[in-house]
């Protein structure tokens, strides 16, 4: 039995620390580009002309550019990954990544009122690289911790992300409301808000890359380029092959593509839902992402914690129902206390669902071939991406703005990606990736 990646030394503190730290520096993209700040903004100002298609339209355009940036992952994250596992060059796609993600974000600042192909374009870019170095920095967890701690070092890494986000916000917070102060509007300063992003995401990754180690086969690192490419697409063809060997993964990556569709909805769609529905300003929406934040990092910490003594699966089921608790509040407010009850109920499974998620799949993922099933992993998360906010912005284009009803579909999602994690034996799971090493 091969067993290529068992023979290296333990993480030490600090390289689980810099690991964790990795999820602090992104959220920031989350938070502010993709959920709280420049989303309502690209639907609000940049493609606001493009209202006179029907109302709607900004919300499709920018479920188009998500849907479009995802399907990129979703075609090169398992081959990245493989290639990566079999030419030990995991942290080197991981920082190209990252600088990829940091530079494009600054760039975001250069769009404005009527630059919808630009924003798009670089919004695209951007989350593509982000969506890639999340994949890429999942595969080392394997490596770092063990079975017994993996769900422990998710959470941990989640809940620091959750308040990375919230750090980032709160720089966010404080200069909107001093450029409010000036009477600038949000053509002004949600620009500069994208700057903050990049920057503190460039900062906060230095640990990460400078401090995590690459466990490496350096026999593969004197292959040829061509060598590795063939080697990596002919690894991933053997995996979807056997794929009977790994039932319990599979089973649990269609469980995890419907749900995930429902949880892109809210992380993309928050802001707009507030600013369309719920008439918040920018200063109401920081605000609301902001608590949201601490009550998913309170979540990730519990159900990290909670998973090493009952189970991934069964802690993502618990998070689905609380998943679907908040969206029927959501759906049912009229004023922003029912509101606000159902977003910290989403903070709370939001912050539980994604850590499970990712120790699970750590869990049924044989030793050496972590690039590659964690690539299978981001397939599954940005397939997910792709339908769920394009079956929202279409629902609200069809229905003429009608929020409320595109809503619904999110509930379907949870309750379908439910049925089907009822199927996913955990056990059983564990121990095809254990024979498999």
């Amino acid at each position: 039995m091969e067993q290529p990646q068992q023979a290296f030394s333990p993480a030490t503190k600090r390289e689980r620390f810099a690991w964790c730290l990795y999820d602090f520096a992104n959220s920031g993209y989350t938070t502010v580009i993709l959920t709280a700040i420049f989303n309502a903004y690209f639907v609000g100002v940049v493609a606001a002309e493009k209202g006179e298609g029907g109302e709607g339209e900004g919300t499709l355009l920018w479920t188009v550019a998500m849907a479009i940036a995802n399907a990129l992952v979703l075609i090169t994250a398992p081959i990245i990954g493989a290639i990566a596992d079999y030419s030990g060059a995991k942290k080197r796609f991981l920082t190209i990544s990252t600088i990829g993600c940091v530079l494009f974000t600054a760039l975001l600042y250069f769009t404005g009122p009527g630059d919808v192909v630009l924003a798009m374009g670089l919004v695209i870019v951007a989350t593509f690289m982000f969506a890639s170095g999340e994949n890429l920095i999942a595969a080392f967890l394997p490596e770092i911790s063990t079975p017994e701690t993996m769900g422990r070092l998710s959470g941990y890494g989640w809940a620091l992300g959750y308040f990375g986000g919230l750090f980032t916000l709160a720089l966010c917070l404080a200069y909107v409301t001093y450029a409010e102060a000036q009477g600038l509007d949000a053509a002004h300063y949600v620009p500069v808000t994208t700057l903050i992003v990049a920057i503190l995401f460039g900062l906060a990754a230095l640990p990460t890359l400078l401090w995590l180690r690459e466990r490496t086969d350096s026999k593969k690192m004197t292959q040829s380029t061509a060598q590795i490419i063939d080697a990596g697409f002919v690894r991933l063809k053997t995996t979807l092959r056997d794929g009977g060997a790994y039932t319990d993964l599979f089973r649990f990556l269609i469980a995890l593509t419907t749900y995930y569709a429902g949880i892109h909805i809210v992380i993309v769609l928050a802001a707009v839902y507030a600013q369309e529905v719920m008439g918040f300003k920018t200063q109401d929406t920081i605000m609301l992402i902001m608590v949201v934040n601490v009550t998913a990092a309170a979540g990730a910490l519990f159900f990290g914690s909670l998973q090493d003594k009952i189970g991934s699966v069964r802690c993502i089921a618990i998070t689905l129902l609380i998943w679907s608790a908040a969206i029927m509040c959501a759906y049912y407010a009229t004023d922003t206390t029912l509101f606000w009850i159902a977003a910290n109920l989403i903070g709370i499974a939001l912050g539980g669902a994604q850590s499970a998620g990712r120790a699970l799949v750590g869990k049924l993922t044989p030793l050496g071939r972590q690039g590659e099933f964690f690539g299978l992993w981001g397939l599954a998360t940005k397939l997910s991406a792709i339908i769920g906010p394009l079956t929202y912005g279409g629902m609200v284009y069809w229905f003429a703005g009608d929020h409320r009803t595109a809503l619904l579909s999110t509930l379907v999602f949870f309750i379908a990606g439910l049925m089907v994690l009822t199927t996913v034996n955990e056990k059983r799971g564990s121990k095809a990736a254990e024979m498999r090493c």
